[in-house]
This record gives structure tokens, C-alpha cells and sequence, in this order.
């Protein structure tokens, strides 16, 4: 009866178009109030013992990181190297799209910000070259939600967080996953451009764009190759990253001025104001569900109705499915992982392979109406209205649904970067 009355708050709450913040806090007062000791005063404590920890500075660190380089000229001369390489290929200019979100994902860690860093610069250059309008949205659209699969991955530390799972192995289960998109992907613009014109491959070309990126080339390197040769932290490495931008943009390339870095701190500031109230609620609710063993009860139950390991796969799939519609990935993951990670645990499901199986469900949801979060920033940045964006994206959201499927039949793709294994 309690747990019917909580779903019924739940549900009024979100009809009523509470923020998260609100609706996460009356869930853990509530959890308090009937299942704990009744002190509201211990949801505040576990909030400061929840934020107490360094991985959270990751967050800001990678979000101002790419924000900087979106604001200079990194993205501009990674797309020239990548876009000079595939000249010759049919559909080069949608494959250099493709390719160039991987390249800016492994530096940035968030979907929007890939897609607005190249998609800004390829999908002007793609409509002028006369690709077909809803191919050229689409390709930008799903390439940039490449930006929380290939690590490092806002979602996964946050997953990390509130599973207390390595984000070292969820940033290496990213690597299969990612790279499988982006064949798919790049596959797909080859064979639906295949009547275009090519161009040649011009070495001069090619040693130009090499010679203006070098800096912006060697960023991926630093980062990735710090965090898992062992020398840099998860958070060391998002600070090394942000200080080499900044370095990189002000006396380098000279494209940020110490005014324009003023604003991309101040509009950081502003994402961190409504992230990590949500963060500290949501981590608090971790704690009061684990010390009442909720999880466990869950497992409990799951168990007595599914008994299919198969089954429960495919029912949580379609469940996340439909919740990236509705949710953004970062709310979903905070609200479902610590329920839902726990019962795939007890199905035989490795968290770190539920985790990936996790984002790449809500990456899709960056591409679904009425909540996904690539239609509603294209909408302003491309100017496009929003029905055709959604048209768009269809043919592409088949492709990764057929990428998640290929994961969840075959989890070593996600699982061989961090054990080695097939």
C-alpha cells in the first residue's frame, strides 16, 4: 500500500511539471518518513556525504573543457583533418561528420556540445556541397550523440556515481560500442551518397590540416592515454584537458579572448546550478534505498515473476526506450540505474555491460520527441522546425537500436577494451 502510495505522488508530481529536484526530494523525505527513522535532517547529511567525493568535479571540468573548444577553433581544424582523409570517398563530406563527432567526443563528454561544435561547421558545408537537407540533419544529429558513448562520458561518471561501478572500465566499454556506431553510421552515408560527386585526395591538403591541428590532435591523446596508462584520475584529466584548451585557444591559436572565457565559466556556472542540487538529492536517495536494502526487495520481486535473464533484458530495453523519450539521460540514469543495476547484477548481467546497455538506450532517446535533446538544440541552431527534424532522425535511430541490439546479443563488443576477452 505504501509503495502504491509513493507511485501515485511520483506520477501527481510529474504531472504538475515539478522540477526533478522537487520530485526526488519528496521521494527521499518520503522513504524517511516511512521506511527510515523519520529524521529529515539525514537526507541533508547523506547530501553532503553524497557530493563528497572528487570524481564529481569531472562533470564541470569536461562540459567547460568542450565548451571552450567550441568557442575556439579545436572543432573547425579537427573537422579539416578528418574531412581532407575522406575526400575520396563517396559521401565524404557526411563520412567527415561522422568521424570528426568520434574525434570531438573523446575530448568533450556531452552530446550537445559535439553536435553544436562540428554540426555548426559541417552542416552548412554538407547543405552548400548539396546533400539532401533531412540526410545532412540527421547524420549531424545521431553523430553527436556519440559524445556519451565514446569516453570519457558525462553519463557514465554519473552511472559510475550511483552504482559505485570503475568509470575506468564504463570509459572502456564505451570504445566497442562508439566504434561500432561510427562504422554503421559511416556505412550508411557511403551507400546513401553513393551517386554523389567525390572529390580527389589532395596530399597538400591533407599536410595543411595536419600542420593548423596539430594541437587539437594531440588533446584525445592527453586525455584518453593519461587516464588509462594510470597517470591521471578521471578528474585530474578533465583539469590537465581544460588548462591545455585554454592554453591551446588564448596564446596558440588565438581564437578565446580572457572576456570570452569570462562567459563560457558563467554559462557553465549555470548548468552546474541545476545539475547538482539534482545530484546531491538523487545521490542521497542512493544511500537511504541501499540502507533499507530497496534493491534487494526489487531483486526479490523481479524474480518471482521473470525468471528469463533474456526476458528481463528485453523488457528493461523497451522500458529505457521509452523513458529516453520522456527524460533527459543524465535524470533517467540517476533515478533508474540504482533500482535497476542491482536486479540485471542478479541475472548475471555485469554492471559494467549494463551500464553501456543503459546509455545506449537513453543515447537514443537524445534523438526522440517529445524530450530529445539534439531535436530541441538543432531546432535553434539549424532552424529547422521541429517535425522535419524528427522525420530526419528516424532512418538513424534504426541504425542504433540495430547497435544496441548487436551489443546486447554479443556484450563482449562492449566488454573486450576492458577484459581482453571475445
Amino acid at each position: 500500500m505504501t509503495a502504491l502510495l509513493l507511485l501515485v505522488m511520483v506520477l501527481g508530481l510529474l504531472l504538475l511539471r515539478q522540477p526533478l529536484v522537487v520530485v526526488l526530494l519528496s521521494v527521499a523525505a518520503f522513504v524517511q518518513m516511512v521506511w527510515g527513522k523519520g529524521q529529515l535532517d539525514y537526507i541533508v547529511e547523506d547530501m553532503w556525504v553524497a557530493l563528497d567525493k572528487e570524481l564529481i568535479l569531472s562533470i564541470p571540468l569536461f562540459i567547460l573543457c568542450g565548451n571552450v573548444m567550441t568557442q575556439g577553433s579545436t572543432a573547425k581544424r579537427l573537422v579539416r583533418i578528418v574531412a581532407a582523409i575522406t575526400r575520396p570517398l563517396p559521401g565524404g563530406m557526411a563520412v567527415a561528420t561522422v568521424l570528426s563527432c568520434g574525434v570531438f567526443a573523446a575530448i568533450s563528454g556531452s552530446s550537445i556540445v559535439t553536435m553544436l561544435a562540428i554540426g555548426t561547421v559541417m552542416y552548412p558545408a554538407m547543405r552548400a556541397a548539396g546533400y539532401d537537407n533531412k540526410f545532412a540533419l540527421g547524420t549531424t544529429m545521431s553523430a553527436g550523440t556519440l559524445g556519451i558513448v565514446i569516453p570519457p562520458s558525462i553519463p557514465m561518471i554519473v552511472y559510475g556515481l550511483v552504482t559505485e561501478t570503475s568509470i575506468n572500465d564504463l570509459f572502456l566499454s564505451g570504445v566497442g560500442p562508439g566504434l561500432l556506431i561510427l562504422v554503421v553510421l559511416s556505412l550508411y552515408a557511403m551507400v546513401m551518397c553513393r551517386k554523389m560527386p567525390r572529390e580527389t585526395f589532395e596530399w597538400s591538403e591533407l599536410t595543411t590540416a595536419l600542420r593548423e591541428g596539430v594541437f587539437a590532435i594531440v588533446m584525445p591523446v592527453i586525455l584518453l592515454g593519461g587516464i588509462y596508462s594510470g597517470y591521471f584520475t578521471a578528474t585530474e584529466a578533465a583539469a590537465v584537458a581544460l588548462v591545455y584548451a585554454c592554453f591551446v585557444e588564448m596564446f596558440i591559436h588565438h581564437e578565446l579572448k580572457p572576456r570570452d572565457f569570462y562567459n563560457v565559466v558563467l554559462e557553465q556556472s549555470k548548468l552546474g546550478g541545476s545539475l547538482f542540487p539534482v545530484l546531491a538529492v538523487a545521490l542521497s536517495l542512493n544511500i537511504v534505498l541501499i540502507e533499507h536494502r530497496i534493491p534487494g526487495q526489487m531483486v526479490q520481486l523481479m524474480q518471482s515473476y521473470i525468471s528469463s535473464p533474456l526476458m528481463f533484458m528485453l523488457l528493461v530495453n523497451l522500458l529505457l526506450l521509452v523513458v529516453g523519450c520522456l527524460m533527459t539521460t543524465n535524470e533517467a540514469i540517476l533515478i533508474l540505474a540504482p533500482l535497476l543495476a542491482p536486479v540485471a547484477e542478479a541475472y548475471g548481467f555485469n554492471k559494467v555491460v549494463f551500464g553501456i546497455i543503459m546509455i545506449l538506450n537513453l543515447e537514443i532517446g537524445f534523438l526522440t520527441p517529445p524530450v530529445g535533446l539534439n531535436l530541441i538544440v538543432a531546432m535553434s541552431a539549424f532552424r529547422q522546425p521541429f517535425g522535419l527534424l524528427v522525420k530526419a532522425a528516424v532512418p538513424f535511430i534504426a541504425l542504433m537500436v540495430f547497435c544496441l541490439a548487436l551489443v546486447v546479443w554479443q556484450p563482449w563488443i562492449a566488454m573486450y577494451f576492458v577484459t581482453g576477452k571475445v
